[in-house]
């Protein structure tokens, strides 16, 4: 039916693309306000609505869309999501999840995934025309062993912080790079089945938001105790997200964030228990959750809608759809579930001056749906058409494109054949990217260090320096991505292979990551400089028209300590 739906639909598609002023008549209005549907015309001309009543003079030259039994909706926002990951999705990667976001009628998102150096090469990808809604990216921060540094990622990824000035210090350095927002984990519960992490204490946390709202930017927390959304209340946070799962909220916290106008976002989606064997501590932390939701509305609080999609078992786009069905089953109305997702989404992540509701002078981001969710709330799901800045979006292009096999195709780009030689003077590499660390995975992760050393007087090396965690198949890695952020690939195929100076002890491995899988292979260094040569074919795989990075990977027996020294990486011909 979904097919043979988008089947029908290229030919108008096709004309509402080449149309200046469109006209959406006979439908049901629900206008993201709260108020009750109504019949009305929308105007669209230029990319905004031009007007919304029941009797606007349509111009002549307009394409006219028949909504006669149907009902219109603003685009809805998420306000969290992880685009990088793929939601249990095998094939899905994040050119693929911004599509499936279009095709479900989700046109704006808050990506917590990103780091900065990524923000401008994939804001660069959508400008120059990669489907995808409107993306908000977000800074990272949290404190030495909390939640949110525990991926194996790095300190790139998330800025730890455990001081007042600390966290000033980092929301600067992060405001260098234009996010969109700042995300923060202030709160190292567990949920009461694993071992809890550290949390910001209030004068960090208060620190960190006084300097994101001195530069424009909107704070949003990782907070899922009673306690801390209290300190994260009274620290400023503009939205509490995840939902409070260890209690019932307390009358004193539900009038302080109804004081401080704090938002309030449950990501259902991502906590629903979807089989009969979940653990006691998971089942208390839902009825807690579809307990607090009525608790806060009651209390007068803005209700946002978020879903962590890209986590394990919460896929793009159709989990922002079934937000709004759990937020009902919790004791809202459709039409206040449709508020949340859209007016109070955009009021929270500062964006209302232009979506979020269908009003005069507003983007026409819109959604056609088959149905009437005021109705039903499952009519949520028959979206028949979507209009990004009254362009009507391609959908049955949209599924083609992540149907097919492999990643999303980004124009791979010539690369020089030094890649690094540690000379240059602002610290980067000569390919004008940062170095980034990555470990094992988990709270008790490797530790590791690396910087520029000298090698002689006048000649800079990279040194590392790594401690293996007490757990199974421990590493530490420094990575030197191709591009800023890994973002575009690299087409290596002119050379033969990659050769660097390693000085060192042991065995170490060289991968070279690509958007077509990883390339491995060993090599040996010595406390002796030595040159270190290895070809192409030497490789799991030989395909080098995509890299992304080139990662040298220290493995050692849990607790042993090693270190590695690099030196003028290349790549070479024959």
């Amino acid at each position: 039916m979904f097919l043979r739906a988008l089947s029908g639909l290229t030919l108008c598609a096709a004309l509402s693309l080449c149309a200046q002023t469109i006209a959406i008549t006979g439908g049901t209005v629900i206008d993201g306000t709260g108020a009750p549907p109504r019949p009305a015309t929308i105007l669209i001309q230029d990319g905004r609505i031009a007007g919304v009543g029941a009797n606007l003079a349509i111009p002549p030259q307009a394409a006219l869309v028949d909504a006669r039994g149907k009902t219109i909706l603003p685009g809805l926002l998420d306000l969290h999501t992880h685009l990088l990951a793929d939601g249990g999705a095998t094939g899905v990667d994040w050119g693929k999840a911004l599509k499936l976001y279009l095709i479900y009628g989700v046109t704006t998102v808050a990506d917590m995934s990103t780091y900065p150096e990524q923000f401008e090469p994939m804001r660069a990808l959508i400008r120059d025309g990669l489907p995808a809604p409107r993306v908000l990216m977000a800074g990272r921060f949290s404190t030495p062993g909390g939640h949110g540094a525990e991926g194996g990622r790095g300190d790139f990824h998330t800025q730890l912080v455990s001081t007042p000035r600390e966290a000033r210090a980092a929301v600067r350095r992060f405001a260098a790079y234009k996010p969109d927002i700042i995300k923060v984990f202030t709160d190292g519960w567990r949920y009461g089945f694993d071992t809890d992490m550290t949390s910001m204490n209030e004068e960090t946390l208060k620190a960190l938001v006084d300097e994101a709202h001195a530069c424009g930017l909107k704070v949003v927390s990782h907070t899922v105790s009673a306690a801390r959304a209290a300190i994260a209340t009274r620290a400023g946070v503009d939205v509490i997200n995840h939902g409070i799962g260890d209690a019932n909220l307390d009358r004193e916290t539900l009038q302080l964030m109804a004081r401080h106008n704090t938002g309030y976002v449950q990501t259902l989606a991502v906590y629903e228990p979807r089989s009969a064997n979940v653990v006691e501590a998971r089942k208390k932390r839902w009825v807690n959750l579809m307990a607090n939701e009525p608790l806060a509305l009651a209390a007068g609080i803005t209700l946002g809608a978020g879903t962590d999609a890209g986590m394990p078992g919460t896929p793009h786009g159709v989990s922002t759809l079934r937000e709004l069905e759990l937020m009902v089953q919790g004791g809202l109305t459709p039409l206040q579930a449709i508020q949340a997702a859209t007016l109070n989404n955009a009021r929270l992540l500062g964006v209302d001056s232009d979506r979020g509701s269908i009003a005069e002078g507003k983007l026409a981001d819109l959604v056609l749906l088959g149905g009437n969710p005021a109705e039903s709330i499952e009519n949520i799901r028959m979206v028949e058409r979507v209009w990004l800045g009254g362009k009507e979006q391609d959908r049955a292009a949209l599924l083609a494109a992540i149907r097919a096999p492999g990643p999303t195709p980004f124009p791979s780009r010539p690369v020089p054949a030094l890649l690094d030689d540690f000379e240059s003077e602002n610290g980067r590499s000569r390919l004008d990217t940062f170095w980034i660390n990555s470990t094992d995975i988990g709270h008790d992760h490797s530790r590791m260090s690396f910087q520029r050393t000298l090698r002689a007087p006048g000649n800079q090396a990279l040194s590392v320096l790594a401690e293996m965690s007490d757990k199974d198949h421990p590493f530490a890695a420094v990575i030197l991505p191709l591009s800023r952020g890994s973002v575009l690939p690299i087409d290596a195929r002119n050379f033969t292979g990659i050769e660097f100076d390693a000085r060192g002890k042991g065995e170490y491995l060289l991968v070279l990551r690509s958007r077509n899988g990883a390339l491995r292979t060993d090599f040996n260094a010595s406390p002796v400089w030595g040159k270190v040569r290895l070809p192409f074919k030497a490789f799991t795989q030989a395909d080098t028209s995509a890299l992304t990075a080139v990662e040298f990977t220290i493995t050692r027996p849990s607790g042993e300590k090693a270190f590695l020294e690099i030196d003028n990486v290349r790549f070479y011909s024959k």
